[in-house]
């Protein structure tokens, strides 16, 4: 299966960017107003040439994050209840993105 195109500035192999590099920094989110991963709201914000507009609640079944380990792509709502690990692989994610939910999802 081949992996969505990830945008991002400095992007490394498992999606982690300029921005958050940390070892758990690994996940892209697929954005609403476009259709297309990026690293983070502020590579998005670099690159895309449009404002971010955040996933409502309605569309939480839809694909729209990415293991940057793995490659799976799993829902909104998926994401949110992982506990911040992979459900397919078991690789972490950065808890502290909990802070940025409102970014990219409906509160």
């Amino acid at each position: 299966m081949t992996r969505p195109e990830v945008r991002g500035l400095d992007l490394d192999g498992e999606t982690r960017c300029g921005h958050w590099h940390s070892p758990l920094d690994i996940i892209a989110i697929k954005m609403k107003c476009c259709g297309v991963y990026f690293a983070c709201k502020d590579c998005h914000d670099a690159l895309a040439g449009h404002a971010i507009e955040t996933w409502p609640r309605s569309e939480w079944k839809t694909p729209a994050i990415l293991c940057g380990a793995c490659g799976h792509e799993m829902s909104v709502r998926e994401y949110l209840d992982c506990a911040n690990n992979c459900p397919a692989c078991g690789a972490g994610f950065n808890p502290g993105c909990r802070n940025h939910q409102h970014f990219y999802f409906e509160t």
